[in-house]
C-alpha cells in the first residue's frame, strides 16, 4: 500500500477520533461538571502513568523491528513472538504495582474503584499490539477497527451518562474502548502472526533497547502526564478539569498533523537503512510545510477566539481554562517540530542516546518548575511548566538534527509562512469592531480564516504540500 494511501488513512483516523471527541467531550463537560471531569482526567493520567511502564518503549521498537522483517514470515512470527513476551511481561510486575500502589497510597483511596476498573487498561492494552499494524503498515484495517469502536463509544456516552453522578460510567465506557481495541486486534493480527512463547535467551536482547526507549517515554511523561497527576495531588480536581479542557483544543488540533508523522516514521526508517538522502530530504521538507501551513491558521484563530472555543468544548463553568489554553496554543508549533526533529529524523537514525538526552533535558526543567510554579499558579502554572520544557526538548533536538544533518534547514520557511499568516489578527480585530455579535463574529472569522489560508498557501507562501493536495482533490472529486 502506497505512502500517500497510508497518510490518508492515518489523517482520516485521527480527523475521526477528534471529531467524535468534539461530539462527546462538550456533552460530557457540560453533564458531569468540571471537578468530576477532573476526578476522571486525573485518574487517567495515573492509569497512563502505568500504562507508559507496562508499554515502556514496545511502540517505538516494535515498529521498528515488525517494519524490518520486510515480510519473511518466519522471522516475523518469531520477532512479534519474542517482543510480545518481553510487554507480556512487564506488564504483569507493573499490574502487581499497580494494586499494591492503590491499597497503599494514601492519596489513591478516594478514588479506589475507578483506579481498579483502570487496571483493565493495563491488562488489554497489551492485547492491542498496536505496533504489529503500524510495523507491517496495516492502516486500513487499524482505520476501520477504531472508527467501529470509537462508534460504540459515542453511542454508549449519550445512553448511559446522563446526570453529573455518572462519572465512573464514563470512566468505565472509557475502559470498555480499550478491551474492545483488545480483544479485536488479538483476533485480527492471528491473519498475520503466531505467537509461540519464547526462552529467555531470544527475549533478551530486546530488553536492553526497550528499557531504553522506554526509560525516554517515561521522561517525556514528567512534562505531558505528569503535570496532570503533580497538579491534582496539590491543587485538586477542579483545576485538573481547567487544565484538561486548555490542553484537548490544543491536542485535538495537533494530533491532526501527529497522524502524518506516524506514517512517516517506518517509511522514513527504511530510506535510512538504504541511505536514500535525496527522498529522506523531500519527505522531511514535505513535514516542514505541512506543519507550517496547518499550525500558524490555528494557533492564531484560538489565540484570539480563546473564549468561544472554550464555551464550545465545555460550556459554561470552565473559564478558568482560557488562559491555560492561550499559553499552550504555540505548542502545536514547537511539539510539531520536536515530531520531526524526533520521530522523523533522531529515532528513525538510530540516534537513541540523543533522544534520552532530550528526555532528561525536558523532564528535569518539568520536575523543577512544577515545584516551583504549581502550587501558586495552579492549571496557570501546569500550561507554563509544559511550554517552558516542550521548548527545551525541541531546542536540544534541534542542536542534534544539526550536528548529524548539517543542510536540513527550515527557519526561512517557517519566518515566510509566520508573516503571511499575522494579517489574519487584523481581520479579526476588524471583525470584533464591527460585528457586535459574538457568535456571527467567530462563524465569520473561521470562514475568512478558510479563505484567506487558501490564497495565501496558493499565491503567497506557494506551499508545495497543499497545493498538490488541491489539485489531487480536485482531479479526483470535482473532474470526475
Amino acid at each position: 500500500m502506497g505512502l500517500k494511501k497510508n497518510i490518508l488513512y492515518s489523517g482520516f483516523l485521527t480527523t475521526s477520533l477528534y471529531i467524535f471527541q468534539f461530539i462527546t467531550y462538550p456533552y460530557v463537560a457540560r453533564v458531569l461538571g468540571v471537578t468530576n471531569i477532573g476526578i476522571c482526567n486525573y485518574v487517567q493520567s495515573i492509569v497512563q502513568y502505568f500504562c507508559l511502564f507496562s508499554m515502556l518503549g514496545i511502540s517505538t521498537l516494535g515498529v521498528r523491528e515488525i517494519a524490518k522483517c520486510n515480510g519473511d514470515k518466519l522471522k516475523l512470527n518469531q520477532t512479534f513472538s519474542q517482543l510480545f513476551s518481553l510487554n507480556a511481561l512487564f506488564t504483569a510486575i507493573v499490574l502487581v504495582l499497580y494494586i499494591l500502589s492503590i491499597e497503599t497510597i494514601p492519596n489513591f483511596s478516594q478514588y479506589r474503584n475507578l483506579l481498579y476498573i483502570g487496571a483493565t487498561q493495563i491488562f488489554f492494552g497489551t492485547f492491542t499490539v498496536e505496533w504489529l499494524f503500524r510495523g507491517l503498515e496495516e492502516f486500513k484495517y487499524i482505520t476501520i477497527r477504531t472508527l467501529f469502536v470509537r462508534l460504540a463509544y459515542v453511542i454508549s456516552i449519550f445512553v448511559f451518562v446522563r446526570t453529573c453522578d455518572d462519572y465512573t460510567k464514563y470512566f468505565l465506557i472509557y475502559s470498555a474502548m480499550i478491551i474492545a481495541n483488545g480483544v479485536i486486534n488479538w483476533s485480527y493480527g492471528k491473519r498475520f502472526v503466531r505467537f509461540t512463547f519464547q526462552p529467555l535467551s531470544l527475549i533478551r536482547p530486546y530488553v536492553k533497547p526497550l528499557i531504553f526507549l522506554g526509560s525516554q517515554l517515561i521522561l517525556t511523561s514528567l512534562y505531558t502526564t505528569f503535570n496532570t497527576v503533580y497538579l491534582g495531588m496539590t491543587c485538586g480536581d477542579t483545576q485538573v478539569g481547567y487544565y484538561t479542557t486548555a490542553t484537548k483544543i490544543e491536542n485535538i488540533i495537533l494530533a491532526l498533523y501527529s497522524s502524518f508523522t506516524l506514517v512517516m516514521m517506518p517509511r522514513i526508517s527504511s530510506l535510512m537503512q538504504s541511505e536514500q538522502q535525496e527522498d529522506i530530504k523531500r519527505l522531511l521538507q514535505n513535514s516542514f510545510n505541512l506543519l507550517f501551513a496547518f499550525v500558524f491558521p490555528c494557533i492564531f484563530f484560538s489565540e484570539y477566539y480563546a473564549n468561544e472555543l472554550v464555551y464550545l468544548v465545555a460550556g459554561n463553568g470552565y473559564e478558568g481554562a482560557v488562559l491555560p489554553m492561550r499559553l499552550v496554543m504555540p505548542l502545536m508549533l514547537i511539539v510539531g517540530l520536536e515530531q520531526i526533529l524526533i520521530v522523523q529524523i533522531l529515532m528513525p537514525s538510530r540516534s537513541d542516546k540523543q533522544v534520552f538526552v532530550n528526555s532528561i533535558i525536558g523532564a528535569t526543567c518539568s520536575i523543577l518548575l512544577n515545584v516551583l510554579l504549581v502550587s501558586k499558579l495552579e492549571s496557570v502554572g501546569s500550561s507554563i511548566v509544559w511550554f517552558v520544557s516542550e521548548l527545551a526538548v525541541m531546542t536540544t533536538a534541534l542542536y542534534f538534527v544539526k550536528q548529524k544533518y548539517h543542510d536540513i534547514a527550515f527557519f526561512a520557511n517557517l519566518v515566510k509562512h509566520l508573516f503571511s499568516f499575522i494579517p489574519m489578527l487584523l481581520i479579526y480585530f476588524f471583525i470584533s469592531k464591527t460585528i457586535e455579535d459574538t457568535w456571527i463574529g467567530f462563524s465569520l472569522g473561521f470562514i475568512l480564516t478558510l479563505m484567506y489560508c487558501h490564497l495565501t498557501l496558493s499565491y503567497i507562501v506557494k506551499n508545495n504540500v497543499y497545493i498538490t493536495s488541491i489539485k489531487s482533490i480536485i482531479s479526483k472529486y470535482i473532474k470526475r
